[in-house]
């Protein structure tokens, strides 16, 4: 496992390829989520060797992409035929991982429509990127209120994603596992037992308050991780390391204390240097909070 920066989720959207490398190189990060159409954008005008040696003079891992794509959208057919050129260049940089959300309800479709409709969706997304060797993640939700009455319930579960994906059948198919929705979903550590490590892309990691029922669980209302005490991230990252899991592990803080369209306080950090600083921080005590090694 290793140390993951994504400027984005600290609400800082703006922020260049080099920018994140150099910010993730400053803070003690060895990886980071970064845009592929920017990374394409660079290496049409100077090669993807150039692109590469961004990564490699910093020593950077270049550990995750955001699906480009909206595999949900009426347009899906007109992304599907970008996706092999993102999918080219994220296999001659080494990065091997992209992934997106499934939304855990819907408006128009009861819960057999819309799992049909997402194995057949999602297929050809899957198989794109399965040709250039590369795992497709999805992350679940798991508040209940992102369930409202008036729609469609739909897979909110980590056992409900894997049922999805072996549905869909290519075998490149994983989770983005997020420790907030695991457990505000009703989940448990424990259920990790059931995983291999290819059954995960990314993980993501954050808090919330102490003692909360499931219901008052809100996506948007979270704090770096170690930072609140409400979820079992020790154990959480003991049990990453006993699956032998060896990929990303991205702070997602959804915190008040940076910037985003989530509500944030009037005296969030504006300095990205200053937010990659404080992340880092959380993200040390994690470590030593999993018994982790030092820089790992």
């Amino acid at each position: 496992m290793f140390k993951n920066f994504w400027a984005g989720a600290l609400g800082f959207y703006k922020v260049s390829l080099t920018g994140s490398i150099d910010l993730a190189n400053q803070t003690g990060f060895a990886g980071i989520d970064f845009n592929i159409r920017e990374a394409a954008s660079i290496a049409d005008e100077r090669g993807v060797g150039y692109v590469a040696d961004l990564f490699k003079a910093a020593e950077i891992e270049p550990a995750f992409w955001n699906l480009p794509v909206d595999w949900r959208g009426d347009k899906w057919q007109e992304g599907l035929q970008e996706l092999p050129r993102f999918a080219a260049l994220a296999r001659e940089l080494g990065c091997l991982r992209t992934g997106s959300v499934c939304p855990s309800s819907n408006a128009e479709r009861g819960f057999d429509e819309n799992y049909a409709w997402h194995v057949q969706r999602l297929r050809p997304f899957a198989e794109v990127l399965n040709d250039q060797g590369i795992q497709f993640g999805l992350e679940w939700n798991g508040p209940q209120h992102m369930r409202p009455e008036d729609r469609h319930d739909f897979i909110y579960t980590m056992e409900g994603m894997l049922a999805l994906f072996e549905s869909v059948g290519t075998g490149n198919l994983g989770l983005i596992l997020d420790v907030f929705h695991l457990i505000s979903s009703g989940g448990s550590v424990d259920d990790m037992d059931k995983l291999s490590p290819n059954d995960i892309v990314n993980v993501h990691v954050n808090d919330v308050a102490p003692g909360l029922k499931l219901s008052e669980y809100h996506d948007l209302v979270r704090g770096f991780p170690m930072e609140k005490g409400g979820l079992p991230l020790p154990e959480f990252m003991q049990k990453l390391t006993a699956i032998g899991y060896a990929g990303p592990v991205t702070c997602e803080p959804f915190s008040r204390r940076v910037p985003g369209y989530w509500p944030h306080d009037d005296d969030a950090l504006s300095d990205p240097l200053e937010a990659a600083q404080l992340t880092a921080g959380y993200m040390a005590q994690l470590w030593r909070a999993g018994n982790l090694a030092h820089g790992t």
